[in-house]
């Protein structure tokens, strides 16, 4: 006989916690189908009902009928494919745990020097109290430097003296990376 799921193998509340706002929906209609599947399931008997042979034998005029449905039922076996991909799929996660663990040692490092910004930009003065003398001071690369680095309105590079194009390929590498 094969094995009988009697209860569900999902976590739910654990799933659902790592399901995004706009895909809950989503998740909560195949929640539904999975649980009503498995109440269907559960509404039937695990075993087939039993049947009174010799009850059959009484009714039935034609001799050997019975035993030979008899011995036809007992020999039917409902077909359960084997399961071949588990260790597969058991295999392949193994493999793929140490790129994970360094996909998320690498994340935790961009969070950390994320996080390490925030705390820069929010130790900044607010915008309203901020000086164009305190903006050159905390962006040097960023404020305008009318004596060391002079530039014209509109102030795009192209606008500028001693500006020079870019090759043709490079400019259109340039304009695919917009």
């Amino acid at each position: 006989m094969a094995k009988r799921f009697t209860k569900p193998s999902i976590n739910w509340t654990e799933l659902e916690k790592r399901v995004s706002p706009d895909q809950k929906g989503k998740f909560l209609a195949f929640k539904a189908k999975s649980v009503s599947y498995l109440r269907r399931v559960e509404e039937n008997p695990s075993e087939p009902p039993k049947i009174n042979w010799a009850e059959y034998q009484k009714l039935v005029p034609v001799k050997g009928l019975v035993d030979k449905l008899k011995s036809q039922y007992d020999a039917f076996k409902v077909p359960v494919p084997e399961d071949t991909l588990s260790n597969s799929v058991d295999e392949q996660w193994k493999s793929l745990e140490p790129e994970i663990k360094d996909f998320c040692a690498e994340l935790q490092k961009q969070i950390e020097g994320a996080n390490k910004e925030l705390a820069r930009i929010k130790a900044l003065p607010k915008f309203e109290d901020m000086t164009m003398e305190m903006y050159a001071e905390i962006f040097p690369d960023q404020a305008l430097d009318p004596i060391n680095r002079p530039t014209f309105w509109p102030h795009d590079p192209e606008d500028q003296i001693g500006y020079k194009p870019l090759p043709k390929k490079q400019e259109q590498i340039a304009k695919g990376n917009k």
